[in-house]
């Protein structure tokens, strides 16, 4: 057979299926709401302006302005530059947990969570969007790490990482600008790595974790070119005593994807626990999109927006 035959057996789902689906659902979603929409791309809304149309609950949009404007003089409570975007992660998560934050309904989340073998906060449960710190990396100037979403308990946090359309974890701007060739600097010396030699401490808190081991040491190519997101946000979650969760559409064959024949499975998920030490294994999980969906149907609760939210996504 020909290269065109041969892909049509190839047994894992393409992510370009997966993104159409959730494109025409996004467009379905604007027009059956009546909403100006990019003349070109029927599932972004006209206008950065105009995302809280983006958002189904209006007190959630209530509340999004409220924190952003509390947020003014400190660390900036950023919006996404593409939240007006129907298939922005961001929204997602707004629109997913916000009205759970807003009704002080977390514990909604908690038989998904209880479902992936995620430890579940004990005491007040509290949530906060786009969390800083610079002082973990030393990140003085520049975008600091941030996480989507933060869930406090007594006990711990949980700092998820929301996951939609995106195809990666995002990498290093440095490699992506040529101003890096992606050689590994455990190899060659830290000091030849830019962020390092300003004062970042990435690979000095990777080094106290026990990350600097095996493969990652070991390949000639640097882990942080890639999958730099994910390396700072892991460590982040670890430095502060949290658990790191992902939170991703089961869908989207990026992530985790299984053949049409059952067994393997692949996906940036499985690859990069691989890096993952022995002893920090239980302070990394996944939950589906899908999975919290269930749950917060199953409360009971949430009936006046959860099918909007099916919808909206194509679920």
């Amino acid at each position: 057979m020909n290269s065109r035959r041969l892909a049509r057996t190839w047994p894992y789902p393409r992510y370009s299926d997966y993104e159409r689906g959730l494109r025409q659902a996004a467009a379905a979603w604007f027009k059956s709401k009546g909403f100006d929409v990019q003349s070109r791309y029927p599932f972004i809304l006209d206008k950065f302006e105009n995302w809280p149309k983006n958002i189904i609950c209006s007190d959630v949009v209530d509340y999004i302005k409220a924190q952003r404007e509390a947020s003014k003089g400190r660390e900036a409570y950023a919006l996404h530059k593409y939240i007006h975007h129907g298939l922005s992660s961001q929204a997602m998560l707004f629109n997913l947990l916000g009205p759970l934050i807003v009704r002080s309904d977390l514990e909604s989340l908690k038989p998904a969570f209880d479902d992936a073998g995620i430890i579940w906060p004990q005491g007040e449960i509290k949530a906060r969007f786009e969390l800083t710190d610079r002082t973990v990396f030393n990140e003085d100037a520049g975008q600091p790490t941030s996480i989507d979403l933060a869930i406090t308990g007594s006990d711990v946090v949980l700092f998820v990482e929301s996951k939609l359309s995106e195809k990666e974890f995002g990498g290093c701007t440095l490699f992506e600008n040529g101003d890096c060739e992606g050689r590994n600097p455990c190899r060659i010396g830290l000091q030849n790595c830019s962020l390092h030699h300003i004062g970042r401490q990435y690979w000095n808190r990777l080094q106290e974790h026990g990350f600097l081991e095996g493969d990652m040491v070991e390949s000639p190519i640097c882990p942080l070119a890639n999958y730099y997101q994910f390396f700072r946000e892991v460590i982040f979650a670890l430095h502060n005593k949290g658990m790191f969760v992902l939170l991703y559409d089961e869908r989207n064959p990026a992530f985790m994807r299984q053949s049409k024949q059952g067994g393997t499975t692949l996906g940036l998920w499985p690859f990069l626990q691989s890096f993952i030490p022995d002893s920090k294994r239980d302070r990394i999980g996944a939950v589906t999109i899908q999975k919290v969906v269930a749950a917060i149907s199953a409360s009971g609760r949430h009936n006046d927006w959860i099918d909007e939210f099916r919808a909206k996504y194509g679920m």
